[in-house]
């Protein structure tokens, strides 16, 4: 009951956040090619977030 109150970790939002435009890019890979790759750059850019937050925890 608890865990609702527990707030997100940073790294945790940007995945959830970095799936969400995968996603999107994905479905607009169909009907819209220059908008599904803004996505994918925009998610790319997430993943560098992360990727850089996790250095910083391991360091």
């Amino acid at each position: 009951m608890f865990s609702l109150f527990k707030k997100k970790s940073p790294i945790k939002i940007l995945n959830d956040k970095y799936q969400k435009l995968q996603e999107e890019a994905y479905n607009l890979s169909t009907s819209n090619r220059m908008q599904s790759d803004q996505k994918y750059a925009e998610a790319q850019e997430v993943l560098k977030e992360i990727e850089t937050l996790e250095k910083k925890i391991k360091a």
